[in-house]
């Protein structure tokens, strides 16, 4: 009967744990270097139609204050977050505030149900590498841009927000007039 290793630096845990080092390095690089690079400069144009077939155009929202979030149905962070936003959307519509969703799921079928059941009341988009790279890179969800009313972005979050810090901030957008 063989002797069971205990050591635990057999050649496959070696390698397993280079991969793991060098996936860990990439996903801090990626997700690092393009965090920042869109914040106070013009957001990327597009003109996508949402899911009720409504064209959605980011230069037509100029005198707005747009949060864009990118986001999934498989991202347990995204749906605690989508909640947030109805409510935000229906206070601070009034003041100016458009949220707009993009939804990086391969296609709609997922997407429409759980809009449904949420009871969104902004627009989801459909999303795809181009323009997750247009944003800077969309490695990971959710991603949450907030553009000024003049199209600048003005902040990138990346992963879950903090939702009190990411509502001052939106307040404060919102009040610059």
């Amino acid at each position: 009967m063989p002797t069971p290793r205990t050591s635990g630096t057999g050649p496959r845990r070696v390698a397993a744990l280079l991969l793991l080092a060098a996936a860990a390095l990439f996903a801090v690089r990626a997700h690092s270097q393009p965090s920042r690079s869109l914040v106070n400069r013009p957001a990327p144009e597009f003109v996508r139609p949402n899911l009720a077939h409504h064209r959605v155009d980011l230069a037509g929202l100029r005198g707005k204050v747009v949060l864009l979030n990118f986001w999934a149905t498989w991202c347990a962070p995204c749906r605690l977050e989508m909640p947030r936003f109805i409510d935000w959307q229906k206070q601070y519509g009034p003041e100016g505030l458009q949220i707009v969703g993009v939804s990086i799921d391969d296609d709609a079928t997922p997407v429409r149900p759980l809009i449904e059941k949420l009871h969104v009341n902004y627009p989801i988009l459909m999303g795809d590498a181009q323009l997750g790279e247009r944003y800077g890179g969309v490695l990971g969800v959710p991603v949450t841009f907030l553009i000024d009313r003049r199209g600048m972005v003005r902040a990138r979050i990346d992963g879950a927000a903090d939702l009190p810090t990411l509502e001052k901030q939106l307040r404060q957008i919102l009040a610059a007039r």
